[in-house]
């Protein structure tokens, strides 16, 4: 995940923090979901997802989306047998908050 898309987070999760404090009674504060938490809710359940206007997509690259990355960004032009000696990303992680979209490669 990179920096904007983290930012994204921390900044949702703090508007969640307070939503949750606000509407609860402090015996109740235990029952707010931890960050990590939170962020495995949005990736769940749609409805929770929907209520934060947050969207967190994950999906593993094919073979051809890596070669292709190894060409382009990676710039290695053989790589038929290095994809994972030469890191190239296998998972594609996809952020959307109130139409903002940040795509980012693990």
């Amino acid at each position: 995940m990179n920096k904007e898309q983290q930012e994204l987070l921390d900044e949702v999760y703090k508007n969640y923090r307070i939503a949750f404090v606000e509407g609860y009674i402090h015996e109740e504060l235990d029952k707010c979901l931890s960050q990590e938490e939170f962020i495995e809710e949005i990736k769940t359940d749609k409805d929770f997802s929907k209520t934060w206007g947050l969207k967190i997509e994950e999906r593993e690259l094919t073979w051809d989306e890596r070669h292709e990355l190894a060409e382009t960004k990676y710039q290695i032009d053989d790589v038929d047998d290095v994809l994972d000696k030469e890191g190239i990303p296998t998972k594609l992680i996809t952020i959307t908050y109130n139409d903002k979209t940040i795509e980012s490669y693990e």
